[in-house]
């Protein structure tokens, strides 16, 4: 299942299904719903008993053998970038080509081929240089004195100087470094971290939110709002420092234990003797190293590229300067040192901020991304008779975090994420679903198409490829059926989603759980983070099934000794009737439009603004895949397809501009929202963001 998060340096704020229900992209639909009325709800239909009946514990053996294989190390956790992801890809296929599905659906073959940007690597030109009045230059050396960052763009710059502090306007904590500053069109320079480091009482510790403040996206996002040409970045002095006192530290508990050592050497028996010279030894060992390290050691450390992983191109250049470098520029312009001007902040709380007249910036940064293809593996099951035009989709996502890095919840992890629940479970059960269908003696009288999704983990890409560029015309894909996590059915309970979306599916799912004896949980809402999204964003009834978290979520014991097969068998038998009672209802699902009870809008301190991320959208501004009904966004009419460019005085680049910039206004208060539409710039500007408990795009 997706983690969808806006993008941090220190802490991501990480969105799940069942915890936080998409909390974070403001599309957590209340169980409120308005339904449309009219339409027969379909009974549960028996499945057709299979030319070939197995009994349970051969098809048990079948999918536990898939999950060990799609969960093993051999595929790299199943990574967008891995060699892994491409074996799964070509396994799943093969499953449904033996399941008897036709996999030549697209260009006589199962894969819908895409590129996505999956990291960056340095560009070939990159230098900085910094020139003031009477001719005046500080050149800077690349890795010496300064670095590209991987999370920045390319491109070169020619431009006013100016020191913004540490970067941070935070209305909250009255604190803005950008107070009566303007940065448009010029480079910034700013300090990593935040005021008042190491003292726990500061406003901007704890639970106040330094990983927020202090993230480096964060600060990339508000100097890109504000206008920035490029951005400096420069080590606070505090954690210099701190880096250096830790080293003394390991250097004096090298000489108490040498101490130690030698004592112990001088009062050991001859027995004893040995031992106590291998002792010695060591700790003689661990004080020159100590020491070495206190020599060589560069603690104002410049970021290595790939440090806060890589962005989207899209963004401007960025660099990390030494506070050497930083040093001479300030000494040049006749201003204080960066360790005095942090001393004067961290006294009073007030921001030390100021132009660097006559001083520019000059340089070029080169960052390329790295482009991947990806594919969704797709099966197709055809229909016969007059409504075999029509398409069910059945989806899973196969992808999965790889060797962790960003989406994982165990960020210092380096190990293979095996996702055998996530979703591993969703993809053998997807096979195992078209096993059954395509055994069946007599054909369905609509299209079955099996999806297994790549990308979802990293926001869905897939699914959003797919609904862009069907295979089947969209306008007839009559339903979406999706499993993500469904290998830990624990106390028989299974929560559905979607049941809202469509008259018939509360009842059909209730009947139909009951020959599973299962325990059910209904959500109504159409929205969450799994495929099934991109599928409602079109106005197409989904249900999406749902076995609960658990602590091994996003982290490398989510592994198959973990997985209920047996829980699985029922889940795939529910879904399997499900499916066949939508197949051969005479009507298709009608789409509900679920609305928002206007209670749950009006609490808390944070703005709402009810808006569906496109995480497919290629190019700048944040893209738009719909509004939440009943949302400021779907009263002010935003459209699928709309980018927004421009919020109020604030230029969006993407996501993370935009929740930056909607924290900047009030609710209730009137925002003018500029959108690129079909091609055309238009400004919309009857936009009034209400309260929220939660942060919300």
């Amino acid at each position: 299942m997706s983690v969808w998060n806006i993008k941090s340096n220190v802490a991501p704020v990480i969105f799940r299904a069942c915890l936080s229900s998409l909390i974070g992209l403001g599309l957590l639909l209340s169980p409120g719903s308005s339904l449309v009325f009219g339409e027969t709800p379909a009974t549960p239909v028996k499945p057709e008993i299979k030319a070939q009946s197995e009994p349970d514990s051969v098809s048990g053996k079948r999918m536990l053998d898939a999950i060990k294989y799609l969960a093993s190390d051999e595929l790299e956790g199943r990574g967008v970038d891995t060699r892994g992801i491409n074996l799964a890809a070509d396994y799943i296929a093969k499953e449904f080509q033996q399941a008897g599905l036709n996999v030549k659906v697209v260009e006589e073959t199962a894969f819908q081929k895409f590129t996505i940007n999956t990291g960056s690597k340095l560009g070939p030109t990159n230098q900085l240089e910094l020139t003031g009045p009477d001719g005046k230059t500080i050149p800077l050396k690349y890795d010496q004195d300064f670095r590209s960052c991987s999370f920045g763009g390319s491109g070169k710059f020619d431009a006013e100087l100016v020191f913004c502090g540490y970067g941070i306007d935070a209305d909250d904590l009255k604190y803005n470094d950008y107070a009566d500053l303007d940065v448009k069109d010029k480079v910034v320079i700013i300090m990593r971290r935040t005021p008042q480091q190491g003292d726990k009482n500061s406003p901007f510790a704890g639970a106040h939110g330094i990983s927020r403040y202090a993230a480096l996206r964060y600060k990339v996002s508000t100097a890109f709002g504000k206008g920035a040409k490029a951005i400096l970045f420069v080590n606070d002095d505090y954690s210099t420092q701190e880096n250096k006192k830790e080293a003394k530290e390991l250097e004096q508990d090298a000489i108490e234990e040498l101490i130690t050592a030698t004592d112990n050497w001088e009062k050991s028996s001859e027995k004893k003797q040995e031992e106590a010279e291998r002792e010695l030894k060591k700790a003689l060992h661990d004080i020159q190293q100590a020491r070495q390290v206190l020599k060589d050691a560069k603690f104002d450390k410049l970021m290595e590229f790939g440090y806060a992983g890589s962005g989207d191109g899209r963004s401007i250049p960025i660099a990390h300067i030494t506070i050497a470098a930083c040093n001479q520029l300030f000494k040049a312009a006749g201003k204080p040192t960066l360790q005095e001007l942090e001393q004067k902040i961290d006294k009073d709380l007030k921001p030390e901020s100021f132009a660097l007249a006559d001083w520019k910036a000059k340089g070029e940064i080169s960052v390329e991304q790295i482009r991947t293809e990806i594919k969704n593996v797709i099966g197709v099951l055809e229909g016969k008779g007059p409504h075999a035009d029509e398409t069910i989709v059945i989806g899973a996502h196969y992808d999965h975090v790889g060797y962790g890095g960003e989406g994982s919840l165990a960020p210092e992890s380096t190990d293979v994420h095996n996702g055998a629940d996530d979703n591993a479970s969703g993809t053998v059960a997807l096979i195992e679903l078209a096993r059954r269908l395509a055994a069946r003696h007599t054909p369905l009288p609509r299209r079955i198409v099996f999806i297994a999704f790549t990308g979802e983990e990293r926001g869905l890409i897939g699914s959003a490829h797919y609904v862009k560029n069907p295979v089947f015309d969209i306008k007839n894909t009559v339903a979406m059926l999706n499993m993500d996590m469904v290998g830990r059915l624990t106390d028989d309970k299974l929560t559905v989603f979607g049941t809202g979306t469509a008259p018939r599916w509360e009842k059909l799912v209730e009947e139909t759980a009951k020959t599973y004896d299962l325990k059910l949980s209904l959500k109504p809402e159409g929205f969450g983070p799994s495929d099934h999204s991109s599928f409602y964003g079109k106005q197409i009834p989904v249900l999406h099934l749902f076995t609960g978290t658990h602590s091994d979520y996003h982290r490398p014991s989510d592994d198959w000794d973990k997985i209920n097969i047996p829980g699985m068998q029922r889940v795939v038998g529910f879904l399997e009737e499900i499916a066949i009672a939508t197949a051969e209802n005479p009507k298709r699902p009608e789409y509900v439009k679920i609305e928002r009870p206007a209670t749950t809008m009006r609490s808390g301190n944070r703005p709402y603004f009810g808006s569906i991320p496109d995480f497919g959208g290629e190019g700048p501004g944040y893209h738009i895949s719909g509004a939440s009904p009943g949302s400021p966004a779907d009263k002010a009419g935003l459209k699928a397809g709309d980018t927004i460019i421009k919020m109020g005085k604030t230029k969006i680049d993407g996501l993370d501009d935009f929740d930056l910039a909607l924290r900047m206004f009030s609710p209730g208060e009137e925002v003018e929202v500029t959108v690129m539409r079909e091609g055309k710039r238009e400004n919309l500007n009857n936009f009034n963001p209400v309260r929220s408990d939660h942060l919300r795009v």
